[in-house]
């Protein structure tokens, strides 16, 4: 159905990584982890399931344990505490060695039967599959109007328009999260990191369920904390590479203004001979020069670190997407 299949060696590595971030989930793990193997076993891939408790308190990472002994198929990671969602799914992204890597949650609202027809999506050439949920199950007040206000606000600060960025099924080439670095809470923001990297991304309509057990991590406490991981976006979409480019620009604008304003006060002092010592403008003057002067430094600082996050990996600041050559030796 797809073309994941890798060539046989010694150790065969496997064609899909299913990566499952966990918080006290361990009424579901049970029906979770079944409908993920039925699901791929009928597929005929090769595939692995890596759970990632984040520190959860109800037996979750004892049940992945002693599950993890007897199945071939699960790799259980335990993180010592409860790092957040964007942590245990950076911790699936390293365990995984797939070659598609499929993201869902734990709580059974995500169906593991659409994972087959994200592959074949991701199989068209896309980088990224993103699962919309057109029928969400979920209130009304406390989760769908809050989702909607976000995705709307993020789908016009990062233009990459897709509908449902919380959706967490979702499809991704190993290659596309090798490059992806998450800090903070930005697992909500993978689909506009993805973007930033040059991938190709589209969405598909998946079912969603109503949650059987347990209740929600979520809510609209979170609404403060996406705001913030949006301006961390914006500035890596527009100045990842150029920072200077905003710093510059803003300590220009304000130096100017300063320069501007005291040229003025000098003129009034020598040639009308006027009081400037206690006028507003003054201070004002050199508060706009010091920033400006501030600004100018933060861009500089930026530049170098800049340089650093890029040379002391050895991360490009571009991303190729294939070389085609003739009689390339």
């Amino acid at each position: 159905m797809t073309n994941y299949q890798l060539p046989i060696t010694n150790y065969q590595l496997p064609d899909v990584s299913v990566v499952v971030p966990i918080k006290d989930e361990v009424e579901s793990l049970p029906l979770l982890l079944e409908a993920i193997s039925s699901t791929l076993t009928a597929s005929n891939l090769n595939y692995e399931i890596i759970c990632v408790d984040d520190g959860s308190s109800d037996g979750t990472a004892e049940f992945l344990k002693e599950q993890a002994q007897i199945r071939t198929d699960l790799k259980a990671v335990i993180l010592r505490r409860n790092y957040g969602q964007t942590a245990a799914m950076a911790a699936g992204f390293n365990y995984a060695t797939g070659k598609a890597i499929i993201t869902l949650d734990a709580d059974l609202q995500n169906d593991p039967a659409d994972i087959p027809m994200l592959l074949a999506k991701l199989d068209e050439g896309y980088d990224l599959v993103s699962g919309w949920r057109q029928n969400r199950q979920d209130g009304a007040v406390n989760r769908l109007l809050p989702s909607k206000i976000a995705n709307w606000l993020i789908r016009r600060t990062t233009s990459v328009y897709i509908h449902d960025y919380g959706c967490s099924l979702k499809a991704y080439r190993s290659e596309l999260v090798a490059d992806m670095n998450l800090y903070g809470e930005l697992h909500r923001f993978l689909p506009a990191l993805a973007y930033i990297e040059g991938a190709r991304i589209t969405e598909l309509p998946v079912r969603h369920h109503a949650r059987r057990f347990g209740k929600s991590k979520y809510g609209i406490s979170r609404t403060f904390r996406v705001l913030m991981d949006l301006l961390t976006i914006l500035f890596m979409k527009k100045f990842l590479t150029r920072p200077m480019h905003v710093f510059g620009l803003f300590g220009l604008i304000s130096m100017v203004s300063g320069l501007g304003i005291g040229i003025y006060l000098t003129f009034l002092k020598l040639v009308w001979a006027e009081m400037i010592g206690n006028r507003p403008l003054l201070i004002l003057a050199v508060l706009l020069l010091v920033t400006g002067v501030q600004l100018f430094c933060f861009g500089l600082l930026a530049e170098l670190l800049m340089r650093t996050y890029h040379e002391s990996q050895g991360r490009p600041i571009y991303r190729v997407r294939e070389v085609v050559a003739k009689n390339v030796k």
